[in-house]
């Protein structure tokens, strides 16, 4: 399995949580990671990306301020911090790797871990 999340869990609203997603089988250092999310009854939706040095990060405006995207190549590891919990963050989250090549596209994911937000 190349990507395999965890730390999801139930929080109150405002607590915390720092997703984890453990990355093997492929060179993770040049692919661009991902964490996405989706709801029930609702479109995944792309929370918050990473270039694959590290250098860049963009976030869904309804997380920016509250998430932070980090990485860490030497470990093959992505994290997603989650602060500031409110309960439309619940959902199953995952993270995607990516990476496009001269003639093909390279798409991990993984199966998920969910997080529920309330009181």
């Amino acid at each position: 399995v190349p990507l395999v999340e965890s730390g999801g869990g139930a929080v109150q609203p405002g607590g915390s949580l720092r997703l984890s997603c453990s990355a093997s089988g492929f060179t993770f250092s040049s692919y661009t990671m991902s964490w996405y999310r989706q709801a029930p009854g609702k479109e995944r939706e792309l929370v918050a990306t990473i270039t694959s040095g590290g250098g860049s990060t963009n976030y869904a405006d309804s997380v920016k301020g509250r998430f932070t995207i980090s990485r860490d190549n030497a470990k093959n590891m992505v994290y997603l911090q989650m602060n500031s919990l409110q309960p439309e963050d619940t959902a199953e989250y995952c993270c995607n790797a990516l990476r496009i090549g001269a003639i093909r596209r390279y798409d991990y994911w993984g199966q998920g871990t969910q997080v529920t937000v309330s009181s």
